[in-house]
């Protein structure tokens, strides 16, 4: 098979959660952990770094990927979904995996993952597992995909394990309530392996003392380690200073990742990239910390997190795609067309509590709702629906293109279009 037949073969005959939903989830170890035997065990042959969480684990994990390579690990990088390219799931040293050797994964292995019934993302994660063995990583960041307890990549045993928040997504999945749900991300946890978690709450906070405790180990709470005195924008990037508490030590730095809400995944990585400093074999240079956050997104071709693209009309694009993650997205939007009017391109996948997405939109923005060409995509008349009923400025937009387009053409320079609500919305327009 050539590249294109690989990739046919694994969106066409395993189950593919970004594609059918809840149906393509496949909860349990037992595969993935017969197919990485049937490998030789490939995740076993370098450190690892485990990240789950309702939002921000993907900025999370990019940049500590990024600061890891800056101090002169060679580093491997596992996220998912994918915006535009399926090889952006699997990096090392911000490179994207070969397509020859996704090809040669799958020529050697479709058998064993056929008989294995193995789901599209079990298959990736093993693939991951694979290629940095073969490629000497020293360690790899490996992002969850849904949950943590019973997700694929939980057959790691990591150095650390990195929760950054939790919210209500996926509640037919993972549990309705926040302490379900964190159960359920609490099963990254190891006996014995630090734990950082990023955003501290009331609700949840007890869920991860619990299983630390039972785990012989603590949790180390990102907000009580760092603390943010100064976040502005500098140009193209993002300034911060942040204070370390125990000492006092102050840190200034930049970040080219923008929106407001990554205050709170920096102060994720860096308490966790510090524990790695101090209780692991890993060394972190406040150097290789600055270095590496100054070039974040670029050493790992992070997109679609509050990234401009283009101007008169200011138009911006971001992934956040529920409740949790879109509160911090909106609040944003509000402070972001003083001068101008918004005009928001917007569409949900099928399975998103728009009750509580639509509760949080700006009430002055002009809203083009679309669906994205994925059968989980949320129809056009029920989004109109719901937004007129919850007072919105709205019309519907065939396609993702139309929508950006139409959005354009009502736009005047000064306005601003954001567009997302939706990662595949955000892919399209990528």
């Amino acid at each position: 098979m050539n590249y294109s037949q690989t990739l046919e073969f694994l969106f066409s005959s395993m189950p593919v959660f970004e594609r059918e939903g809840a149906t393509a989830y496949k909860p349990g170890l037992e595969r993935i952990t017969a197919f990485c035997r049937h490998l030789g065990n490939p995740q076993r042959n370098f450190f690892t770094v485990h990240v789950a969480g309702t939002n921000g684990k993907g900025s999370v994990s990019h940049i500590m990927a990024a600061v890891l390579q800056q101090a002169g690990y060679r580093t491997g990088l596992f996220t998912s979904p994918h915006l535009r390219d399926f090889r952006e799931r699997i990096r090392v040293d911000g490179e994207m995996i070969p397509k020859q050797k996704v090809v040669n994964f799958v020529d050697k292995h479709r058998e064993k993952m056929t008989e294995l019934g193995l789901s599209f993302f079990e298959m990736t994660a093993a693939l991951a597992f694979d290629y940095f063995a073969q490629s000497e990583v020293e360690v790899a960041v490996i992002e969850t995909g849904l949950g943590g307890r019973l997700d694929a990549t939980n057959v790691i045993l990591p150095i650390e394990s990195v929760i950054t928040n939790i919210g209500l997504e996926h509640t037919a999945l993972l549990g309705n309530t926040l302490q379900e749900i964190a159960a359920e991300k609490a099963g990254i946890i190891k006996k014995s392996i630090p734990v950082v978690l990023g955003e501290a709450n009331n609700a949840y906070n007890d869920v991860f003392e619990r299983v630390a405790a039972a785990n012989k180990t603590q949790v180390t709470y990102a907000e009580r380690e760092f603390s943010c005195e100064k976040q502005e924008l500098r140009g193209d990037k993002q300034h911060f200073r942040i204070i370390r508490r125990r000492d006092g030590h102050v840190l200034d730095f930049d970040l080219d990742l923008l929106g407001e809400y990554q205050r709170h995944n920096i102060l994720t990585a860096l308490a966790a990239l510090d524990l790695l400093h101090e209780q692991t074999p890993l060394t972190i240079s406040r150097r290789a910390f600055v270095d590496g956050a100054a070039s974040a997104a670029q050493t790992t071709s992070l997109l679609g997190r509050w990234q401009t693209l283009g101007e008169h009309p200011h138009v911006i694009c971001d992934t956040g795609h529920n409740a949790h993650g879109l509160a911090y997205v909106t609040h944003q939007m509000n402070g972001s067309h003083a001068g101008g009017r918004l005009y928001c391109v917007m569409g949900f996948s099928n399975d998103k509590n728009l009750d509580a997405i639509f509760g949080l939109l700006p009430r002055d923005a002009h809203y083009l709702f679309t669906q994205a060409a994925t059968h989980r995509a949320c129809l056009t008349e029920d989004l109109a629906a719901r937004g007129a009923a919850a007072g919105l400025d709205c019309e519907t937009v065939a396609t993702v293109t139309e929508a950006v387009a139409r959005a354009r053409a009502l736009a005047a320079p000064e306005d601003t279009i954001f567009i997302g609500g939706s990662t595949f919305v955000v892919a399209e327009v990528i």
